[in-house]
């Protein structure tokens, strides 16, 4: 199957598995990756098909809405490019960076890259910071019935990824734990650039919040 109808397919299956997904795992999401993928790629020598199918796929089965199944993304994903005739080599590729571009993943030692990876790992990253990455943080959060902000629950810096994976900390912490360190997480030079300002926009968030948490 050449190259857009591949991609046009793909987002039609994305597309139908998520459509009762939570408000930051959904579609838009994807899309917002896969936008971001995209024009990341633009400065790399990557291999297209791989970013793009990886971008669609990354969150088809996301584990922490599985019981913690680290493999069911790679696997659903796996299943239906292998449905879709598509080469063996491009399927395990994709699989790989499926099971290796989380943040929680980079509490192991990392035994997979790629410039592929690089790419779709700074995408995924990118919405999770910014404005976006607010707004996903605080959904998220919800969904799980987590509390806002409690000050006598301090942020852990030193977790574990068992701890990362069960945290029920209010949200507020996660930008400490997690979407403030992504800046400097980034691979490439577009990512970093993009992840400048979406960072800086969050120090502001975060100060006018305790500004008005703290009104006297």
């Amino acid at each position: 199957m050449e190259h857009n109808s591949l991609i046009s397919a793909t987002i039609n299956f994305v597309r139908d598995t998520l459509k009762n997904a939570e408000g930051g795992h959904d579609w838009w999401h994807i899309h917002r990756v896969w936008t971001n993928a995209k024009l990341i790629n633009q400065t790399e020598n990557t291999d297209q098909l791989v970013v793009e199918l990886a971008a669609l796929l990354h969150d088809i089965a996301d584990s922490k809405f599985h019981n913690g199944d680290e493999e069911i993304g790679p696997r659903t994903a796996g299943n239906y490019l292998q449905s879709m005739n598509v080469d063996a080599a491009i399927v395990v590729h994709v699989q790989q960076i499926i099971r290796h571009m989380s943040f929680k993943a980079s509490f192991d030692q990392p035994s997979f890259h790629s410039p592929e990876l690089a790419v779709v790992q700074d995408a995924d990253r990118l919405d999770a910071i910014g404005a976006i990455g607010i707004a996903r943080a605080f959904t998220y959060g919800g969904f799980k019935g987590r509390e806002l902000y409690n000050p006598e629950v301090k942020p852990n810096l030193n977790m574990t990824k068992e701890e990362y994976k069960n945290t029920s900390a209010p949200t507020i912490n996660h930008f400490y734990e997690k979407l403030l360190l992504l800046k400097d997480k980034m691979n490439t030079e577009t990512g970093k650039k993009l992840a400048a300002q979406r960072h800086a926009f969050m120090e502001t968030y975060l100060k006018q919040f305790f500004d008005e948490c703290d009104l006297k």
